[in-house]
C-alpha cells in the first residue's frame, strides 16, 4: 500500500479551481497541498479498511480466531482514521473523495490479491500491506512539516496506531529469536 510520488505519497489534485474557505492563517496554495497529501491518504486508509476486512472473512487454518478478533478492531480504527481524514479536508476547503471508482483510479498499489488462506499467508502479506501503510504515513508527516503543524499531528496520531497494528501483526511472525518468518517476502502490491 506504499504510494509512490517520490516522497512517498501520490497527489491528487482537487477537482475544484479555487478553494472557497480555509483555515484561518492557511494560504489557498498551501492548503491545496495539504489537501492533496490527505486525500492520498483517504484512498490508502479505505483501501487498508476494505483490506482488513477482506483477510477477517478469508483467514482460515491454526490460529484463526484470534487472527480473526483481531482484525475487527483495526477495521473499525481505520474507518475512524479515514472519517478524520475526510473531514480534515473538508475543514480544510476541500471535497474528500471516497468512492471507488476515485480510489481505484488514483491507486497506484496493485490490489490484496490473497483469497481464502491460511492466518500465516494473510498475515506475511499484512505485514508488507502495514511497511508500506507506515511508510507512505510517515512520509505525509514530513512533508507536513513545514505545512500545517495541525493536520501532521492528525497523520502522527494515526502512524502511532497504524505502527501498533503492524506490531499485532508481526508478533503473530516472530519466531522465538525475534526474526520475522517473512523476511523473504516483498510487496507484490508495489510497482
Amino acid at each position: 500500500m506504499h504510494d509512490d510520488g517520490g516522497a512517498g505519497y501520490r497527489l491528487v489534485m482537487a477537482t475544484d479551481a479555487n478553494l472557497n474557505y480555509t483555515v484561518p492563517g492557511l494560504d489557498e496554495g498551501t492548503a491545496r497541498t495539504i489537501i492533496d497529501i490527505l486525500q492520498g491518504r483517504l484512498h490508502a486508509l479505505n483501501d487498508l479498511q476494505l483490506t482488513l476486512k477482506h483477510v477477517h472473512w478469508n483467514v482460515v487454518g491454526p490460529h484463526f480466531i484470534a487472527v480473526h478478533e483481531m482484525i475487527d478492531p483495526q477495521v473499525d480504527e481505520v474507518r475512524a482514521m479515514a472519517d478524520a481524514t475526510a473531514e480534515r479536508i473538508a475543514t480544510l476547503g476541500g471535497a474528500p473523495w471516497g468512492t471507488p471508482g476515485a480510489l481505484v483510479e488514483a491507486r497506484t498499489w496493485n490490489d490484496y490479491d490473497i483469497g481464502r488462506a491460511p492466518t500465516q499467508e494473510h498475515l506475511a502479506a499484512l505485514d508488507v500491506v502495514y511497511q508500506g501503510m507506515v511508510t507512505s504515513h510517515r512520509d505525509g508527516i514530513t512533508a507536513l512539516e513545514e505545512l500545517d503543524p495541525v493536520t501532521q499531528d492528525m497523520l502522527i496520531g494515526q502512524a502511532d496506531k497504524l505502527e501498533l497494528f503492524h506490531w499485532f501483526v508481526r508478533a503473530h511472525l516472530e519466531d522465538q529469536g525475534g526474526r520475522l518468518r517473512t523476511g523473504e517476502l516483498t510487496d507484490k502490491r508495489n510497482d
